[in-house]
């Protein structure tokens, strides 16, 4: 990834005119197959001032898969008029510093941390061994395997990193499932006795919550799936995944 930044200096008298130019440059550049994402933004205490924010996908993918592809005519003809207003055109890389603050609280936090997914899992393992779809997988559950997938919850929602440094991390959670021969059928149920857990211990039912969550749980479960089948050679070595909220932030009504 590279981000290109482009810093404009723009008259009042030419603001409106410019906005509309760019919103029309956006449907060419939102097409692009080497563009990431893009912003427009104005500065608040010099409102003259813009600046555009484009990720590509590489400066070379944007210099020449862009710049000589059959979307960058369209884009030109919209900013033109605006090119000798430029004061700063560069590309940057990422330095991988970079993070979230705590204006949106984790998943972890959000469905009410350890506690919450305490129950969940206790009562979800109660589901699964009375189930006689996955009952059998869990026969020889170890009494802790419920406080364990808890642990592996809370980090993935951004909790505490408990389950890496108790518990091995990715390598013992992949441990878990190689060999074990997955069906679809069970994969799903196992999805569905966790939604039924997530209602009965009463986890946030707010569409953004509850949509994230599945999000997971549909992804690893799908991994989990795949890794378990015979001949199954997944990387042996990866840190523990991230869920965040996508595209749908939580929904905190204004007072």
């Amino acid at each position: 990834m590279i981000v290109e930044y482009i810093r404009y200096r723009i008259p009042a008298d030419r603001a409106e005119e410019f906005e509309a130019a760019y919103r029309r440059a956006a449907v060419p550049l939102a097409n692009a197959l080497q563009c990431v994402d893009y912003e427009l933004t104005r500065c608040v205490e010099e409102p003259a001032c813009y600046v555009l924010r484009i990720t590509w996908t590489s400066a070379e993918d944007h210099l020449q898969g862009f710049r000589k592809g059959p979307d960058f005519p369209a884009f030109l003809a919209e900013i033109r008029p605006y090119v000798t207003d430029i004061e700063e055109m560069r590309h940057y890389e990422p330095t991988g510093v970079r993070g979230q603050g705590s204006s949106v609280p984790t998943l972890y936090d959000w469905a009410g941390g350890a506690e919450a997914l305490d129950r969940l899992t206790e009562t979800f393992y109660g589901l699964v061994r009375k189930d006689e779809l996955i009952g059998p997988l869990f026969a020889h559950m170890d009494p802790g395997h419920p406080r364990y997938v808890a642990m592996w919850l809370g980090e993935v929602f951004g909790g505490p990193d408990r389950y890496t440094r108790e518990r091995g991390g990715y390598p013992h959670m992949l441990s878990q499932h190689l060999g074990k021969g997955i069906t679809e059928p069970q994969r799903r149920r196992w999805v569905n006795l966790l939604l039924d857990a997530a209602d009965e211990v009463g986890l946030p039912g707010d569409p953004e919550f509850r949509a994230a969550f599945l999000g997971y749980i549909e992804w690893g479960t799908r991994l989990a799936f795949a890794n378990s089948q015979p001949g199954a050679a997944p990387p042996t070595r990866a840190p523990v995944p991230h869920w965040g909220w996508g595209v749908a932030p939580p929904y905190i009504p204004k007072d």
